[in-house]
């Protein structure tokens, strides 16, 4: 094992083995694994086009986008594209019922009224390298899980250390790829000061709503308009009124040539989280265990979420973003299971599994490698009770239980003695921050929903000690009893009533607060669960790492990649359409007629087409943005992405923006467990029909004259 460790060190970016346009590359191994292959599919550029170690590239553009999406700077001004549903906190953060960018969109005519986005950062990546054997110097084949980990994380801190004296004011980041297998360094600088620009109404940016999302044919505007800002020495810094676009060194030019069937593509961004060396114990977990809670306990909150939004305005601007977020995730599970059953992915990882078992016991070298399945079996098989209890706690109290989150500011105040004017202004800024999108009435109906769905549910010795000492002792089993009494007394349960206590200064009854003793109650059983389930799971982490390694032991000669977790990746293919059933043929393409005919009067939420829209119609109004006498709305390619990859740009061959990617294919919702060639497809905003909108719908056609448009 020591011997393959060091040999893992050069063989930077493998992992499962690869069919039809399956991966998500690392850039810098493109010149070894991949320029061949993109270049037979259609591919213009080199490699270093793409990635350069010692200059400007197409990765230069590309930037992580808040906390979990992608976005491209597309001028020499700071001017950045993603997805409407990447920007949609922050543009609900901007809303109100007086200014309903949600509702009505919103587009800034100059710079002067672009508008500052509290909380928002973009990232650049400005260097990575891989780091394996600084990580792993002193690691041996002897050690535990917990020594192995001591010794990484020792060793991992001492690189950081050492790389942000070589990089000052830069985060440094380490990164673990095939199971712990190999390590990856990479320097990010973090800008604040981004501002919005422009957004469409959320009857284009998310036309379509619950309905639509993960399906195909697609026909959702979904992108926003941000700018980044620097001071005036192109450094990051906090709001200012003198700073100013910042001068990226990189911005991508902006195709109106559009595309053919077959044509050349790729994505470059962060995928977030891929499971594609999930073993068939694993995937007996998620379909019996993971995602039926999921499906369960989101559902039944999205109920009660989605009834009071359709009754207020100011509720619904609150929790828009909320139950986005929910509900997204939520149908992703439904998805998925059905994906695993009907495309039977569970045989197919029985019948690797196998093969690797065979393989294995083949030869003495070898019995390191035979330890990962049983490792992984045994570990799966014990920590499912204990997972089982940390996801109902966390999907249903601690996610969605709100004033369990607000009663944690109780947390930031002394026992007994008085606040600092700073704590005082760090605790009011939070306090503000939360009640801003919260709804007590609606809070309490999701508490009396997810209270009882955890009584059903749990174990009578896995429940909080509240349903014990309050809900039976004091309420004579009374769920609903009890959450009114939580709300009536609690401190916590409104930003008046909080503010109030906060303002008295006599915190002595902080501990016996209701929603305080109900999160403490909560808390206990979760981190005692939590605690047996990381346990357990040191077992399982070691025998991944095993059959991760044995796997690429197994098949030398096939290239893999590392799963994906966050980083900067590429995937290419080309424009694709698919089958998804018997005498069934999606086009590649769908347009603006398709938009006008989907419009539903009974489904206004959903499917609402704006008049404006429906006069450029039909005007046929199109300007330059046209294809065959239409406007190109959403568009497919085969190219392999996941959650992290919205916003990402897709590029042609010549390394030109041809839309943003925001989804993938129903048919293939298995695709982070197991890519499926003949389904799996990106879903993407055609960049036409987001200049269109920009131009003419909008107005705001003024932005085009910074970009580098490509006719």
């Amino acid at each position: 094992m020591k011997k393959f460790l060091i040999v893992l060190a050069v063989m930077v970016g493998l992992t499962v083995r690869v069919s039809a346009d399956e991966g998500m590359w690392l850039l810098p191994m493109l010149e070894k694994l991949n320029i061949k292959d993109m270049k037979a599919k259609g591919f213009k550029l080199s490699a270093k086009d793409i990635y350069n170690i010692n200059g400007t590239a197409l990765k230069d553009a590309v930037v992580i986008f808040g906390n979990g999406c992608t976005g491209e700077i597309v001028s020499p001004e700071g001017l950045l594209f993603t997805n409407h549903h990447c920007g949609f906190a922050s543009i609900q953060a901007l809303s109100s019922v007086e200014h309903d960018y949600l509702k009505n969109g919103f587009w800034a005519m100059n710079r002067s009224e672009e508008i500052p986005a509290p909380g928002l950062t973009v990232r650049f990546i400005r260097h990575m390298e891989d780091v394996t054997e600084d990580i792993l110097s002193g690691v041996t084949d002897t050690m535990t899980e917990e020594e192995r980990a001591k010794k990484i994380d020792e060793n991992s801190l001492a690189l950081q250390v050492k790389w942000m004296e070589k990089y000052p004011e830069m985060d440094v980041d380490v990164k673990d790829f095939f199971g712990g297998n190999q390590f990856l360094a990479f320097v990010v600088e973090t800008f604040s000061d981004v501002r919005l620009v422009g957004a469409p109404p959320q009857s284009i940016g998310k036309f379509g709503g619950e309905t639509d999302n993960w399906m195909w044919p697609r026909h959702t505007g979904d992108f926003s308009v941000f700018r980044v800002y620097a001071d005036k020495n192109g450094k990051p810094a906090a709001y200012s009124k003198e700073n100013v676009p910042y001068k990226s060194p990189a911005h991508l030019k902006v195709s109106l040539k559009g595309y053919d069937e077959g044509d050349f593509a790729m994505i470059i961004g962060f995928p977030g989280s891929t499971e594609r060396y999930m073993t068939s114990y694993e995937i007996d977990q998620t379909l019996n265990v993971d995602n039926p809670n999921r499906i369960f306990i989101r559902g039944v909150r999205q109920d009660i979420l989605r009834e009071d939004m359709a009754a207020s305005d100011e509720v619904r601007i609150k929790y828009a973003s909320k139950f986005a977020s929910s509900s997204n995730y939520w149908k992703n599970s439904i998805g998925m299971s059905r994906g695993l059953k009907k495309l039977h992915v569970k045989e197919k990882k029985e019948a690797l599994e196998e093969r690797f078992k065979q393989w294995a016991a083949a030869s003495p070298e070898r019995a390191e490698y035979a330890k990962a399945l049983p490792l992984i079996e045994e570990s799966v098989r014990e920590r499912i009770p204990y997972y089982n209890v940390v996801q109902y706690l966390s999907e249903s109290m601690i996610r969605a239980t709100e004033l369990l989150s607000a009663s944690a500011l109780g947390g930031r105040i002394p026992d007994s003695t008085k606040l600092t004017l700073q704590q005082y202004n760090a605790i009011s800024k939070s306090a503000k921050d939360f009640y801003e999108d919260y709804n007590e009435a609606t809070d309490r109906k999701v508490a009396k929903a997810m209270l009882k769905i955890v009584a059903d549910s749990l174990p009578a010795d896995q429940l909080p000690s509240v349903f014990e000492t309050e809900i039976k002792g004091k309420f004579n089993g009374d769920i609903d009893a009890y959450v009114d009494d939580l709300y009536d007394r609690s401190v916590f349960a409104n930003k008046e009533r909080f503010m109030d206590y906060l303002e008295a200064g006599d915190y002595s009854s902080l501990k016996s607060d209701p929603a305080v003793m109900l999160r403490k109650s909560v808390v206990e059983v979760y981190n005692r669960n939590l605690t047996k389930y990381l346990e357990i799971n040191k077992k399982f982490e070691k025998g991944h790492r095993l059959l991760v390694a044995g796997l690429m032991e197994m098949e030398p000669e096939e290239k893999h990649y590392p799963d994906a977790n966050f980083t900067m990746r590429l995937t290419y293919g080309n424009i694709l359409p698919y089958n998804p059933a018997d005498a069934i043929k999606y086009n590649y393409y769908t347009t603006l007629s398709g938009v006008i005919a989907k419009e539903d009067p009974s489904n206004p939420v959903e499917f609402t087409v704006p008049e404006k829209l429906k006069e450029l119609y039909e005007a046929k109004d199109f300007g330059q943005y046209a294809y065959q006498g239409d406007i190109p709305v959403a568009f497919l390619s085969n190219n392999d992405i996941t959650g992290g990859n919205s916003g990402s740009p897709v590029l042609n061959a010549r390394g030109e923006l041809i839309g943003l990617a925001f989804d993938g294919n129903w048919e293939a919702m298995s695709g982070d467990i197991a890519f499926e060639p003949d389904l799996q497809r990106t879903i993407s905003v055609d960049i036409r029909y987001v200049l269109f909108l920009i131009d003419k719908f909008a107005g705001a056609g003024y932005l085009l004259n910074e970009m580098t448009l490509v006719k």
